[in-house]
């Protein structure tokens, strides 16, 4: 077997201060990206909300909502450049093991279907879909539904 090592990289909460960086690689991602107000809304209401820094770089970060004994994740993204090499499997790692430490007995995402890659990883990592909500998401014509998905934890 060929293992191929992971550079050396630092996962830490986020802050106030990284949303300009968060900021530069949300629309350059999305077709409808979260807005600065999204971001520092949810630092200020306590998600957990995590950086991925690589070489000094910040590439990738993820938020989510913790209620009760469900951990939503709210959002997941890698910058352009980075992604497809494994990060977002990274993040998405450390946030199953943050919402474990959290006591949550099951993980939630919405995932817009025509994010195959994103889709492929959740399925890879365990989760299930749920169901299909409705013209959940902006699209460029109209609205697009987004693929409910679950992992018992």
């Amino acid at each position: 077997m060929n293992a191929v090592l992971k550079p050396e990289y630092l996962l830490r909460p986020m802050q106030t201060e990284d949303l300009d960086a968060v900021m530069t690689i949300e629309p350059t991602i999305y077709s409808h990206p979260w807005s600065r107000g999204n971001f520092a809304d949810s630092l200020n209401v306590g998600h957990s909300a995590w950086v991925l820094i690589l070489q000094g770089d910040l590439i990738g970060y993820t938020l989510m909502m913790l209620v009760l004994d469900e951990a939503h994740l709210l959002n997941i993204s890698v910058a352009g450049p980075y992604q497809k090499q494994g990060w977002g499997r990274v993040l998405l790692e450390h946030m199953l093991t943050k919402a474990r430490q959290y006591k949550a007995t099951n993980m939630f995402l919405e995932v817009r279907p025509s994010n195959v890659s994103a889709i492929a990883l959740y399925e890879n990592m365990g989760f299930c879909e749920m169901a299909i909500r409705r013209k959940y998401y902006p699209a460029q014509n109209g609205r697009e539904d987004a693929v409910l998905m679950g992992l018992a934890l």
